[in-house]
């Protein structure tokens, strides 16, 4: 007698959504709330916005970086030994970067081990989402990433309220042992699905980079992150420079969290009947639209709030359909390689945008750090909308009926 064998959209495909959802909830939920920390530790170490901002830019760098080989060893070797290994990176940089003496120190300690993890916890884990579904995929993503969305929903405010009790130093001792031991839970259950395909020879940046869809993702992911990843870092000492309380402003990127999972699930569950691409680029022009929320909401709270759930809406669309468009152009062979060289675009946004809008908030002021989010993602929504008429104009072609 053999056991069963898995089966395509099935419970244990969905306990294996669970699982992932829970990875990025932790890596995320950690990743996310660094702008709660960035009042307290420009203080401690006497750094500037832009300094400061490093760390943050350093970390989302290079998770997407790393995301391009930690989605090759997950194709080759299977997600559980990656994610084991994000868990641990996760800890010893938390718990090192908790004893720090300098801001300098602090770039080796927790950007290089936070952004392991993260790359271990996401895209490993997307790719073994897409290996157990077929016709449920675009949704069983959505719901995988929806973990990134309930992280930062949790997390920053969760950051925020354990700063103000015990010091940043130990939050992030408490958020090694939640985050790590989360972590090592979804390596139990992390499998390979039955449709996951293994390359043995995983396409190169050079390669991807001469189909001209992939050009397309890959300019405008890298555009649209420019501008994403700088309310992550500044909303909230923005609004603490209005006179909103701290935890409150901190709330405001749980808030971008909190949208985001409606975003990922409901544009997930929406892609199959009005085109995942065409969803995409909404998520697109939704990003960029929300910075002019922003731009004019001054010291309004409720405005700011508006502006986080806008901006939230577009980016859960974005995580969320992103694994999905790069199925549906590419294939599920190699996927996790695949989605990890996307990733390296938004590598390159998250390490310069939020530097630069650093500089400019401390040069310039405010709003002109926030035209800068607001000029590059319209940018990426621009470069992105050839992608959907060559896809409605394939369409079109595959559906007449041949010429007699």
């Amino acid at each position: 007698m053999t056991a069963a064998a898995p089966q395509l959209d099935s419970r244990r495909g969905w306990l294996v959504v669970l699982a992932a959802a829970a990875s990025m909830f932790s890596v995320f939920g950690v990743a996310y709330s660094f702008g709660a920390f960035f009042s307290s530790m420009a203080e401690t170490f006497d750094a500037s916005s832009g300094a400061t901002a490093l760390v943050f830019s350093f970390t989302v760098s290079l998770s997407f970086v790393l995301g391009l080989h930690t989605g090759r060893l997950a194709d080759r070797h299977g997600p559980r030994p990656v994610l084991l290994f994000g868990a641990a990176s996760l800890v010893i940089g938390l718990v090192a970067t908790s004893r720090v003496g300098s801001l300098t120190v602090g770039y080796l300690t927790y950007a290089p081990f936070v952004g392991a993890a993260v790359a271990c916890g996401y895209v490993p884990m997307v790719a073994m989402v897409g290996g157990w579904f077929d016709r449920l995929r675009t949704t069983a993503l959505g719901v995988a990433v929806a973990g990134i969305g309930a992280g930062t929903l949790v997390g920053s405010p969760l950051a925020a309220a354990l700063i103000d009790r015990h010091g940043w130093r130990t939050t992030y001792v408490l958020m090694a042992v939640g985050g790590g031991s989360l972590m090592v839970l979804a390596a139990l259950v992390a499998t390979p699905g039955p449709a996951a395909v293994t390359s043995p020879k995983p396409r190169a940046l050079g390669e991807l980079l001469r189909i001209d869809a992939f050009r397309t993702l890959y300019l405008a992911t890298a555009l649209t992150t420019f501008g994403l990843f700088v309310p992550f870092v500044f909303i909230a000492r923005y609004a603490e420079e209005q006179g909103i309380s701290d935890v409150a402003a901190a709330s405001l990127v749980g808030i971008i969290g909190g949208a985001s999972v409606i975003g990922r699930l409901g544009l997930g569950a929406l892609a199959g009947r009005l085109g995942t691409l065409r969803l995409y680029l909404a998520s697109f022009i939704t990003m960029a639209a929300s910075h002019l929320l922003w731009l004019g909401a001054s010291a309004s709270f409720p405005v700011l709030a508006v502006y986080a759930a806008v901006l939230g809406l577009g980016y859960g669309g974005f995580i969320a359909l992103s694994p999905a468009v790069v199925a549906e152009i590419f294939g599920l062979d190699g996927l996790g390689g695949v989605i990890g060289t996307l990733y390296t675009a938004a590598a390159i946004g998250s390490l310069a945008g939020p530097p630069v809008a650093g500089v400019l908030f401390d040069t310039f002021g405010s709003t002109t750090a926030i035209v800068f989010a607001l000029a590059l993602s319209t940018g990426g929504a621009i470069v992105l909308a050839p992608l959907l008429r060559s896809n409605d104009e394939r369409e079109l072609s595959s559906a007449r009926p041949p010429t007699p």
